[in-house]
């Protein structure tokens, strides 16, 4: 009865190789190439006594070992004056990137093992830290600006404000609606910020109709700021001051 046996399943020709070099106790940097070529060609017949697939590579691999084996017993050139280069060179370099991965790969797999019997437990926050609300950095709300900066632009729109008067018609008479107060102001202002996610510091000021309103409007927008709800910033000196909601939709 013929005695049948199951050949190892190697990954790849290098997978062989450096198993064929384990088994005969012998150093990556010094392959007995000929006994490593024979006992290689010797599994690839039993593969194919078997009626296994030998792919592609295998069969390269093959090629290169009879290749370098035949470099090998070839005697050396007199005339070469230069040593030359050893033909496993290369084959080398490959075993060693190729177990350096395989090493690697051993690794991880251990560490996948390792985090398979780790067990966390859930995340239990107490109510004190998740009602806690962090204090308002007030550098960070003006960035790098400065309120001499926003003074600057509110005295300009003020001057504007009163360029705009008429100097014959000033001295009339006039009925005068009661002033907006900084509440109804800020609730305006917040209302505004909810719809639109920036918009231009100057313009808003610009829009008040009366000095009072652009005052009044000023000190709404630092209140603002105190709270968080907008942020403001200047890419250039001398450019206009954006203003950024953080309450917008």
């Amino acid at each position: 009865m013929e005695l049948e046996f199951k050949l190892q399943v190697f990954e790849g020709p290098l997978d062989l190789l450096l198993h064929l070099l384990d088994k005969n106790k012998v150093s990556i940097y010094d392959i007995p190439i000929v006994e490593i070529t024979n006992q290689y060609m010797e599994y690839i017949r039993q593969m194919q006594k078997h009626d296994l697939n030998v792919v592609s590579e295998f069969m390269v691999m093959a090629a290169t070992l009879l290749d370098i084996k035949s470099k090998m017993l070839l005697p050396a050139d007199p005339t070469e004056e230069e040593d030359e280069e050893d033909p496993r060179a290369e084959l080398v370099q490959q075993l060693l990137e190729y177990k350096l991965y395989k090493c690697m790969a051993f690794e991880l797999k251990d560490c996948q093992v390792d985090a398979s019997h780790i067990f966390y437990k859930e995340p239990t926050v107490p109510e004190e830290v998740l009602a806690y609300t962090p204090p308002i950095d007030t550098k960070e709300l003006v960035s790098d600006l400065t309120l001499n900066q926003l003074n600057d632009i509110f005295k300009s729109v003020l001057k504007r404000q009163k360029d705009k008067i008429d100097p014959i018609r000033s001295k009339f008479g006039e009925i005068r609606k009661e002033e907006v107060s900084l509440e109804d102001k800020m609730g305006y202002l917040s209302e505004y910020a909810g719809q639109h996610k920036n918009f231009s510091f100057r313009q808003l000021l610009e829009k008040q109709s009366s000095k009072m309103e652009v005052i009044v409007t000023f000190l709404a927008i630092l209140e603002l700021m105190k709270s968080g709800k907008i942020l403001i910033s200047q890419e250039h000196t001398f450019d206009d001051i954006l203003i950024e909601s953080k309450i917008a939709a």
